[in-house]
C-alpha cells in the first residue's frame, strides 16, 4: 500500500512550508540540500520537520494539504504542537460581519 505524507517544515526565519510527498525522507533531503534554487525553502535552510500526517489515500492527503497550506503560522505551530485548544481559538472567525457579532433581531 502506498503512503502519502503531508508535512510542515519550520524554516530558519520561522516561516513555515507545507508540502505533500510519497517519500518523506527523500523529500526532506531534497529540501535540506537545496536542490531547487527556486523553492521557497532554498534560502530558508536549515529546516526542521515539525509535523507530518500519514495518509493511505492520495486524494485525502491533497485535500488536507490544501486545507492547511494557507493557514497562519500560528495555526500550523498549534497543529504541530498538538495544541488543539489553541487551534480551535485561532480557527474562530473574528470578522465583524460574522454571525456571532451581529445584533439579535427582537
Amino acid at each position: 500500500m502506498k503512503l502519502y505524507y503531508v508535512y510542515i517544515l519550520k524554516c530558519s526565519d520561522n516561516l513555515t512550508y507545507t508540502g505533500i510527498t510519497n517519500d518523506l525522507a527523500r523529500r526532506l533531503e531534497e529540501h535540506q540540500k537545496g536542490l531547487n534554487k527556486n523553492c521557497f525553502t532554498y534560502k530558508r535552510r536549515p529546516l526542521i520537520l515539525i509535523f507530518k500526517q500519514e495518509f493511505n489515500d492520495v486524494e485525502q492527503a491533497i485535500y488536507f494539504e490544501k486545507k492547511i497550506k494557507n493557514w497562519s503560522s500560528k495555526k500550523k505551530f498549534a497543529l504541530a504542537n498538538g495544541d488543539f485548544d489553541m487551534l480551535q481559538i485561532l480557527s474562530e472567525c473574528r470578522n465583524a460581519t460574522h454571525s456571532d457579532f451581529k445584533p439579535e433581531n427582537d
